[in-house]
């Protein structure tokens, strides 16, 4: 009966990594955006900005806040700002207003990346966390693979691809009240607040700034591909955008199974030798991007570079954590505020915009990439420790 009773608390919490991943949609929603308004890359790829740009502003906020009113009801505040945001650019359509509701969906999903993994331990026994986490990352990706299929079948058969939109409204009502219906054990206040300074004054240890960057570049990278994909695959394969946004649903297809591989991989390997096979094999496939026009070969090295960036954002935050346990709640304030990395897809779009093709931003991506290598010295000199 505990068990079931048990199951029970962990579905509806597992589910919000669902909702959790409905943020990749900012990916999609770009290209069909920049097409119904005619705009640049540059105009375009401020779009992503004005969803990963609230991880910077919000996420040690969101850490005091759930000291006051705790996890779940942080989760659920952070499902009705998704709500809001999946409604806006359905009742009103023009560049302002979308602008706005990825702004909100922004602030929604820095709350609940913030406030939905510790909500977990509340519901998961210490010895199951990580693999929980990683099937809470697995359902994550289930959501960002389906946003693009759904997006071109709402385009492509019905006419409108925002239609997306109200689905999503109503999946989100349906975790809230879901997770809102479920019983979740009494959380114990963390005894020390975590702050700004706090968090910043962790960068005074280059192994955590380099962590920092890591996870910026990360996310980067991971929002980068999903707003340069379709166009991509558009500019080398002459494809409409409702195939070539299938791209990205490829690249999340390789992510899911490298999660899923993961998982099991990292619990019989070291992490940073693992960290720098992933490494060569993205800069492998990044470089074949660069230099096939075949649709099928660009298909292969788009779940190349997927698979192999699949576990990068875990390792480096698992790294990050064990540079100084002891502060861990400052430490997972300050990477996730590294999501605002996402910004950079802002920088690739000006890139792409001056040189006058998608194969600039590839290369941006590339170079992002290389820092890599950098980082997995620190990650070995950190297991010989």
């Amino acid at each position: 009966m505990k068990e079931k009773a048990s199951i029970g608390k962990i579905l509806p919490v597992m589910f919000g990594f669902f909702i959790m991943g409905f943020v990749d949609v900012v990916g999609i929603a770009t290209n069909y955006v920049k097409t119904d308004f005619h705009l640049s890359d540059t105009v375009a790829n401020i779009l992503p900005v004005m969803v990963f740009l609230w991880f910077l502003v919000f996420s040690v906020p969101t850490g005091l806040l759930m000291n006051k009113i705790g996890r779940k009801n942080t989760v659920m505040l952070s499902m009705a700002i998704t709500f809001i945001a999946m409604l806006v650019p359905f009742a009103a359509y023009n560049f302002t207003v979308v602008l706005i509701a990825f702004a909100l969906l922004g602030i929604g999903n820095t709350i609940i990346q913030v406030a939905l993994n510790p909500l977990l331990t509340n519901v998961v026994s210490g010895d199951k966390l990580a693999s929980s986490l990683t099937l809470g990352q697995f359902v994550k990706a289930i959501a960002a693979f389906l946003g693009p299929i759904i997006a071109g079948f709402a385009a492509g058969s019905l006419g409108n691809w925002k239609l997306i939109f109200p689905l999503y409204a109503v999946i989100t009502v349906v975790s809230t009240i879901w997770l809102w219906s479920t019983s979740i054990d009494k959380e114990q206040s963390e005894e020390k607040n975590v702050s700004i300074i706090n968090c910043f004054g962790l960068l005074k240890d280059r192994y955590i700034l380099a962590f920092f960057v890591g996870i910026l570049l990360v996310v980067g990278i991971d929002v980068g591909l999903n707003v340069t994909i379709p166009k991509y695959l558009m500019e080398k394969c002459s494809i409409p955008l409702e195939q070539a946004g299938l791209g990205i649903s490829l690249y999340f297809v390789a992510r899911t199974v490298g999660t899923f591989l993961g998982a099991i991989i990292l619990s019989k390997y070291s992490a940073s030798k693992i960290f720098m096979y992933s490494i060569i094999l993205g800069v492998f496939g990044l470089i074949g991007m660069l230099l096939v026009s075949n649709l099928v070969l660009l298909s292969v090295f788009i779940f190349v570079v997927g698979f192999a960036c699949a576990n990068l954002f875990s390792i480096i935050f698992t790294y990050a954590l064990k540079r100084q346990p002891e502060r861990a709640n400052e430490v997972s304030g300050l990477m996730i505020m590294g999501v605002s990395g996402g910004a950079i897809a802002l920088f690739i779009g000006m890139v792409s915009d001056a040189v006058g093709s998608q194969a600039a931003g590839i290369v941006v991506l590339l170079v992002c990439l290389l820092y890599y290598f950098y980082l997995g010295r620190l990650f070995a000199k950190t297991d010989a420790k």
